[in-house]
């Protein structure tokens, strides 16, 4: 552990024993206890955290900071929010036992989580019918299951947005992707935004997800993406890995045919960006899809002083990780769906649910378009009946920054999913 984030656990530490203590003495109003009104609300936050493959920390560190500044205001409409954070551990196991501790701590909601093991958390889920609002997008059943509620087009809208991306600017492109379920479908989804553009279907370069050699999967990528003298594109959705891949593909270029690289947010980062050079970083011109706006948008401000004011100094919780956007957007959710329920009302997991099937759109301050999980919101995508959100903006690193791509506009790439294959 950094000494930044032993001491940011420190103050959180000191901050939920004063708050305890408080509790017991009476040294002022806490939402939803004596003097507040309402009950206090559980929610759930998980995440895999200290795993060798990929890690997503900021997620429940965002969850916290936007507790304590959300119960700093007297909580949501009265009611004190208290959120339960879990290590899901990148573990069918893990992701289960985070399910479980969300029933035994009888969560309303689980709320911006993350986990590639959507069978393992759903189903003891929809047993006790709690909600899974605004999950990362990594796994089919969030797009599936009847109480998954999603912000974003998840690892779909993401593959066929750089299929879109890159159809226009590459002759061939190979996709370096993990051998796991979750990785199988990446493929079809890439060549979907390919194929509208015309484009032949990506190879499809299959890599252990906690690898640490991919030299060879480097090797291939750059022969496939120079056969031609054609310009040829190479991307790699790899999680944390990512970055590993790239330094054996930057080892592996003999500099001659420099082929076009790209990924998607959440494998780059405008973090590992900075962390490998900024304007000198390997990943300089790099292509990117993205669900939201780039993180130096003013939109985002709101967050940014959230995290500034009740992160503690938590470096984990970085504004400009698509985790932890994502996290933020979904607690939005949350707090736009309990303001629609009465005064004094007792929030149940299962009202939650019913407001979310039943209620007009919720707005979210135009990070994403107005999102609502009626019948009728629904879109056709083979494999995902439950995605409301197909917008995909593209971006680009450009003199160490990840900045919008010129001359591109947000895209909603429902109409190029509709007519993929199903892809789960």
């Amino acid at each position: 552990m950094t000494d930044r984030r032993r001491t940011a656990h420190l103050l959180r530490t000191l901050l939920a024993t004063t708050a305890g203590a408080c509790l017991v003495a009476g040294c002022g109003v806490i939402p939803g206890g004596p003097g507040g009104s309402g009950d206090t609300i559980t929610v759930m936050t998980f995440a895999p955290e200290d795993t060798k493959a990929t890690n997503m920390p900021g997620m429940p560190g965002m969850a916290k900071a936007y507790e304590r500044w959300v119960n700093s205001k007297g909580g949501i409409n009265g009611h004190r929010l208290r959120v339960v954070t879990c290590n899901e551990k990148n573990t069918p196991a893990g992701a289960a036992d985070c399910a479980r501790k969300a029933v035994s701590e009888k969560a309303v909601a689980v709320v911006g989580s993350y986990s590639q093991h959507g069978r393992a958390f759903m189903a003891p889920l929809e047993a006790e019918g709690i909600p899974f609002i605004g999950g990362y997008g990594v796994s089919s059943e969030e797009f599936q299951s009847t109480l998954s509620y999603p912000v974003n087009g998840g690892q779909p809208v993401l593959l066929a947005g750089a299929g879109h991306q890159l159809g226009r600017a590459c002759s061939q492109v190979a996709l370096v992707r993990p051998d796991t379920l979750a990785g199988d479908s990446l493929p079809v989804l890439l060549n979907a935004g390919l194929r509208a553009n015309k484009m032949a279907d990506a190879s499809d370069i299959r890599a252990a997800e906690d690898s640490a050699d991919f030299a060879p999967q480097a090797r291939q990528a750059l022969a496939n993406a120079t056969s031609s003298k054609e310009r040829g594109c190479v991307t790699a959705v790899l999680g944390e890995r990512t970055e590993t891949f790239f330094d054996a593909f930057r080892r592996a270029d003999d500099k001659s045919r420099k082929p076009q690289i790209s990924s998607v947010l959440g494998s780059v980062s405008q973090a590992l960006v900075d962390r490998t050079g900024g304007r000198e970083s390997p990943f300089e011109g790099a292509y990117l899809t993205s669900w939201y706006p780039v993180s130096t948008d003013p939109l985002w401000e709101p967050m940014r002083k959230v995290i500034g004011d009740f992160a503690f100094g938590d470096d984990a919780v970085d504004p400009d990780d698509s985790g932890t956007q994502t996290t933020w957007i979904a607690y939005t959710v949350l707090n736009e769906i309990v303001k629609r329920f009465k005064e004094g009302e007792k929030i149940t997991a299962g009202k939650v649910a019913r407001t979310l099937n039943q209620s007009q759109a919720v707005q979210t301050a135009g990070l994403t378009p107005d999102l609502s999980w009626r019948y009728q919101d629904m879109r056709a995508v083979a494999g995902f009946p439950r995605m409301v959100n197909g917008r995909v903006s593209f971006q680009i690193v450009q003199s160490g920054r990840l900045v919008a791509q010129p001359g591109e506009q947000p895209v909603d790439m429902t109409a190029t999913l509709e007519q993929a294959p199903r892809a789960a």
